[in-house]
This record gives structure tokens, sequence and C-alpha cells, in this order.
């Protein structure tokens, strides 16, 4: 399949073109307003009072702890989510725990999201600790589960200033491009009753991006103090943040109408996609699905572009070298192997040409597959139990080693070309 561009400056329009007849198949419109559907919407993610109380005083949450400019960072627990039901130790001091070789020099950092930081493993099982081990060097985990790539960068500038290293890894998951979109993760997930997942509801930095247009505006997190937080139990405040939200859009369009609820508008999305280079007339429930998630889709992806040609800009100024791995989870692995379609092929031809380095994990999966004789979803229970198992992380650290190898200079002790940093054994001959 041929690969397209899609450079900032050059995003071609995609022009959806429905069948005849779509608008007379296209459900009675409701007579409900937009304003009034995103007033029952957001009406249903509010926080009970109480529980943005225990979140600000840290009393109700699974290790996460308010973050004023990033929403949240982590602190030490332990959780029974681990392989075989095991119990996962999470221990932090900045960075999640160094174990090997902890005590010497530090030159590798690492950024990203849950599959960066580590989830359902423990410290020692870590991908960045099976590297350390194979190299006898430390690398530093600055992963936080949750995170989207806009995140991850921004902990990227803080720690780099407190505990600078002359490497990179950027660890890029599926999901995190769509993070970029949002300032509540609540506005796309939903409130579950009678959960109190902080790591899931707090507030974030985030992005707007219109590949169309260009545009890629940063804004920062809409509750940046312990006391802005309590706005998200306030429906006024709340409405007025985020009636005009792209993502609270997108949303809505997505849903299912089920008993009680309302009718998507198709007005609202189809004036959406012409702001976004897109013309469309939606006549179908599923038409309305399928536009909604290619607008996403394409801004999602947009905004990772972009946030990476800052990331390099930082780099280059500072004399950094920067590898960016992309991660999946086990859905989208397993959809790739079963059919070979993956949604993000232009963000391989952006990083291709720009000639930046990169270790694509789907690839690395689709190799490996190759050499069992087992189905995908048996393929797939091997390295993953949500996250990646410990030998998923394994799988991990050896699928980066080569090209990471390769960008460091001087090299590791377990690849030095200098005699005198080994001893070279010898056959034993009889």
């Amino acid at each position: 399949m041929p690969r397209t561009s899609l450079a900032a400056s050059g995003l071609a329009c995609l022009v959806l073109t429905l069948t005849a007849g779509a608008q007379e198949a296209r459900p009675a419109q409701e007579t409900e307003t937009w304003e009034r559907q995103a007033q029952a919407y957001l009406k249903s993610i509010l926080y009970p009072p109480e529980q943005v109380e225990d979140w600000i005083l840290g009393r109700a949450s699974l290790g996460e702890a308010y973050d004023g400019e990033l929403g949240w960072l982590f602190h030490d627990r332990r959780v029974k989510h681990g392989v075989d039901g095991s119990i996962s130790t999470y221990r932090y001091a900045g960075a999640r725990r160094t174990i090997m070789y902890g005590d010497n020099p530090c030159r590798i950092n690492t950024y990203g999201n849950s599959f960066t930081h580590c989830d359902q493993v423990s410290d020692g099982e870590t991908w960045q600790e099976v590297l350390a081990a194979h190299l006898c060097e430390p690398l530093r985990n600055y992963g936080v589960g949750g995170y989207s790539v806009y995140q991850a960068y921004l902990r990227m500038m803080r720690e780099e200033t407190i505990t600078p290293a002359r490497y990179i890894i950027f660890n890029i998951y599926d999901d995190d491009h769509y993070r970029n979109l949002h300032g509540w993760r609540n506005v796309r997930l939903g409130y579950t009753t009678g959960m109190w997942p902080a790591v899931l509801g707090s507030t974030m930095p985030y992005v707007a991006a219109n590949p169309a247009t260009g545009q890629f505006t940063e804004y920062k997190n809409p509750c940046p103090t312990p006391e802005s937080v309590r706005n998200l139990s306030d429906f006024d405040w709340v409405f007025e943040r985020f009636k005009d939200d792209f993502v609270l859009k997108i949303v809505l369009a997505q849903r299912d109408p089920g008993a009680g609820s309302l009718q998507p508008r198709y007005d609202v999305i189809e004036e959406l996609a012409r702001e976004h280079g897109l013309q469309v007339s939606i006549g179908t429930p599923e038409e309305l699905k399928r536009t909604a998630t290619e607008l996403y889709t394409r801004a999602a992806l947009f905004a990772t572009m972009r946030i990476i040609e800052k990331i390099e800009h930082y780099a280059s100024a500072q004399g950094k070298q920067v590898l960016f791995v992309l991660s999946y989870g086990q859905r989208n692995a397993a959809k790739v192997l079963k059919t070979g379609e993956r949604f993000d092929q232009s963000l391989l031809d952006f990083l291709d040409e720009k000639r930046l380095p990169y270790v694509d994990l789907l690839e690395a999966h689709g190799t490996d597959f190759a050499q069992f004789k087992v189905t995908v979803d048996e393929y797939i229970r091997r390295y993953w139990i949500g996250h990646y198992n410990p030998l998923g992380n394994f799988f991990q650290a050896f699928a980066i080693k080569d090209r990471l190898v390769e960008l460091l200079d001087p090299k590791p002790i377990s690849y030095s070309t200098d005699p005198s940093k080994y001893i070279e054994m010898k056959p034993n001959r009889r």
C-alpha cells in the first residue's frame, strides 16, 4: 500500500462522498438543541464534592498525586494486578525506582505513559531495568500512566532541568495521540459510579489541532490549583468550560443511542468536519460514527507530529538525541497481526520523512509472531495482561536494544570495542 505524507504544510483534505439519498436515510432530527445534549452529558460526568475533596487531600486515589501543571504524578503503592494475580510494587524518587546500576551516572531518561511507566509489573521487571542489566548502566523511568504525548513532553521539559540526560527514549502508546486533545478525561471516558481512579479523571494540559488549517494551540491544565479542582463538581463551570469542546462533540457522535439517550446531532459533526477540511453529508448513524472517528484520529495524529517536532527542536538545541518508540495495546496489536491494517501509518511516514530514529513495536511483534505456530489471540496472551507482563517488558527491551546501542556514544560496556574493558574468553581446548 503506497504511503501518503501528512506533513503539517501539506495535509490533503479528505472528501467523503456518500450515496445519493443519504439525507433521506438520516433519522428524524431530534428536537433537543446541541446545548441541551451537552448539558445532559456534562451533568453525568460531574464528581460529587466529597470525591473532589478526597482527591485534593490524597485520601482516595490509586497512587496518583495532584500536580497543577501536569495533572497528576504517582506515589509509592502496591496494587494486586500483576501477572498470575500477583501484587505489583511501585516506588519513586522522582523517577520510578532505579535498581540495576542505580549508583552509576545515568545518561538515558525515558518518558511516556503507562507503557513507559510499566504498569502491572514491579520495579525490577520493567523494560528499563532489563535494558540496564544488559547494558550495564542505568535508565531513569519517568513514565506516568494515563499521560498523553503532550503531558509526557511537558514532564520531559521539567525533568531535564533537574536530572538531565544526553539520550532520551520517548515512548508513544497508541491511545496517547487521542489524549492530546482533551483537557479532562471524563469528557472522553465518562464517569463510573463508585469508582475514583484519579488518574482517569483529573484535568490535564492539552492541545487543539486542526490539520486542515495547521492549527496547533497549547493549553494549560484547566484546574491549575488544588482549589480549582472543586470546579469539577460545579455544573455551571463545567458547562461553560467544555460545552464547545472538540472531544465532547466527537464523544456524543460516537455514542450508541440507547433507552433514554439523545440521538446524536448530525449537523454538529458536519460543521466540525467542514472546519477540518472534510466535505461531508452524513446519512446514517454508522456514517456519523465513522466521520467522528476520522476527525478524531486525523487531529490526534497531527497533534503528535507537532509535539514530536517540539521535542526534536528542544533536543537539538540542548545537544541531546531522542529515540522514539511506538507502543501498542493488545487490541491494536491483534488487529494488525490479523489484518495488517493500522490507524497510524501517517505517523510512520512522518518519522521516515524527518529521518528520526524510532522503533515500531508492531513491526517487531509481526516479526516475532511469524516464528510461532499459534493463533493471534494465543500470541497476545504471551505478552499482554492489559499492559505488558514481565515477558512483554523483556520483549520491548530487546526490541529497542539494537537501535539504542547505535545511538549511544561511547558504547555501553556490554558493546565496548576497547579490549581494556573486558577479558576475551577463548574456547576450552583439550
